[in-house]
């Protein structure tokens, strides 16, 4: 049976100061690293895992949360991998760089609460030639220009994620060599939602309440038709409980 592997990013140097990032690009935390380890070894320890192929963002905090979790002892450093903007976290507007106490407490807890947990709202947009734009990001140089944000709601990032669900994650789960082992995703707060939103059929308004914590492998088994037949976080299901909540949290 396909089976697809989440994994959120562990902790960067933004989540440890309560920034806003987006796309911006830094890297993690040592407690990050110590997470993206944990994550390798909570991976390598399932025997029922047999991973085929990985998937990451473009950002530098997916990829070496991937590539850490890879090396544990047992890890499978050697996969394949193939790694896409439209994985990419959502892109936060003008609110990237700032930190979320100050900001709440700038624009109101409801303001920021409707820009960061609403399906349909987003943050006003990052201005041309600012620093968080993403046009002349040689890492999006293939980008047609109009198809990079400038601000995202959720909505936003379900509708650019899908694409790459059919295109690149559905043909690796389903490819005749990949049944009965398991296709990787690691990635972001954001763009994991918005996958499970898809695979799991979750109502819009419902979807904004999934918090995805940091560094703890969530696994689906798949049936044939790609349904869900089970879906859970690997390891203590209290401190995957834990983790979410403080990620709700966040912003004061």
């Amino acid at each position: 049976m396909p089976q697809l592997v989440l994994l959120r990013h562990g902790q960067s140097l933004w989540n440890a100061e309560n920034l806003f990032t987006g796309w911006c690009d830094v890297d993690l935390t040592e407690v990050g690293e110590s997470e993206a380890r944990r994550a390798g070894q909570l991976l390598a320890a399932e025997d029922r895992l047999d991973l085929r192929i990985l998937h990451t963002s473009v950002l530098t905090r997916a990829i070496r949360t991937a590539t850490l979790a890879l090396e544990v002892p047992g890890g499978r450093s050697r996969l394949p991998v193939r790694r896409h903007w439209r994985l990419n976290e959502r892109h936060y507007g003008d609110l990237q760089g700032r930190n979320k106490v100050e900001t709440t407490a700038r624009f109101g807890e409801a303001q920021v609460k409707e820009w960061r947990r609403s399906y349909a709202t987003p943050p006003p947009p990052v201005e041309p030639g600012s620093e968080h734009h993403p046009v002349g990001d040689p890492r999006y140089r293939d980008v047609p220009a109009d198809a990079l944000p400038t601000t995202e709601c959720l909505a936003d990032v379900v509708a650019r994620v899908i694409p790459y669900w059919q295109d690149a994650l559905v043909p690796d789960l389903m490819a005749e060599g990949a049944r009965g082992g398991a296709v990787l995703v690691v990635a972001h707060g954001n763009s994991l939602r918005a996958l499970r939103k898809h695979i799991e059929g979750i109502p819009d308004d419902e979807i904004p309440k999934l918090e995805i914590p940091t560094g703890i492998p969530f696994v689906y088994v798949l049936g044939d038709d790609l349904s869900v037949v089970s879906g859970d976080y690997l390891g203590d299901p209290e401190a995957a409980r834990a983790a979410a909540e403080a990620v709700a949290h966040q912003a004061g």
